[in-house]
């Protein structure tokens, strides 16, 4: 059974980096097929897509985000990370880490959310 693990500061001030880690457990990040994602959710909307890291090390980012936003990944502690520069309070959402299968919609595995807010 894979399980994922949000961790990271609650609070960041505005201009600051948002940095967040996922542990993963029961999987290997680099194991065939599989990507590893972050989804954020702001106050009142809807899932918000931020970007992945394959299995292969490649990365992708949404569009809107890509400029600020950068995924790595740490194989030796099986761990991957998010980092968004310049926040601002638009940034303030429940972030959430999940695992995609090549070829099926959707993230299977889900990690349970770590509220992030931007203030000062």
């Amino acid at each position: 059974q894979v399980q994922l693990q949000e961790s990271g500061p609650g609070l960041v001030k505005p201009s600051q980096t948002l940095s967040l880690t996922c542990t993963v457990s029961g999987g290997s990040i680099t194991s065939n097929g599989y990507y590893w994602t972050w989804i954020r959710q702001p106050p009142g909307k809807g899932l918000e897509w931020i970007g992945n890291i394959a299995y292969t090390g490649t990365t992708s980012y949404s569009p809107s985000l890509k400029s600020r936003t950068s995924i790595s990944r740490d194989t030796f502690k099986n761990q991957f990370t998010l980092q968004i520069t310049s926040v601002t309070p638009e940034d303030t959402a429940v972030y959430f880490c999940a695992r995609d299968s090549r070829g099926v919609p959707g993230p299977n595995y889900w990690g349970q959310g770590t509220q992030v807010t931007v203030s000062s």
